[in-house]
């Protein structure tokens, strides 16, 4: 593992992002049929995942609200969010910092063992290979959701 991994995180983000600034925030705010999530949830749970396998989130890394587990943590749902949810866009700066984070960790980080597996991984550049699987996994999801929207809007008229 080297520089490569952190060149496939940082495409797979600008993928995210880009594909972020294309969306319609309305089509974001849609849980369509057959999905248990909408796009923004999709867009925080990106975010607060990575801030766990990158920084440690929550325990090792204030860059998030702590409210973000109860948001957009696996098995959470919109339909359950209270209180303040962040927007698309302030989630998008956050990706956006984030990303400018990452590239700062130094690359022989890559061979560290974890302090305990996770996924069965035991180095942390097998962990930020996953992040980016989980990354372009859930970008694809809202590419299909995106498009379950869409064609709903058209057969709606």
């Amino acid at each position: 593992m080297n520089e490569l991994t952190f060149k496939n995180f940082e495409l797979a983000r600008s993928f995210f992002l880009k594909h972020l600034g294309e969306l319609d925030k309305e089509v974001a705010q849609v849980q369509p049929e057959g999905f248990n999530n909408n796009i923004h949830w999709h867009v925080g749970h990106v975010l607060t995942i990575a801030e766990y396998f990158m920084f440690g989130y929550p325990e090792k890394t204030k860059h998030l609200p702590l409210n973000y587990i109860e948001l957009f943590n696996r098995g959470t749902s919109p339909a359950d969010w209270k209180g303040e949810v962040p927007s698309l866009s302030e989630l998008t700066e956050q990706l956006k910092d984030q990303m400018a984070r990452i590239k700062e960790i130094p690359e022989e980080r890559l061979q560290e063992k974890l302090e305990k597996p996770l996924f069965n991984f035991t180095t942390f550049g097998e962990l930020m290979n996953f992040a980016v699987f989980h990354e372009t996994y859930h970008l694809g999801q809202m590419h299909a959701m995106k498009k379950v929207i869409e064609q709903s809007k058209v057969q709606q008229g």
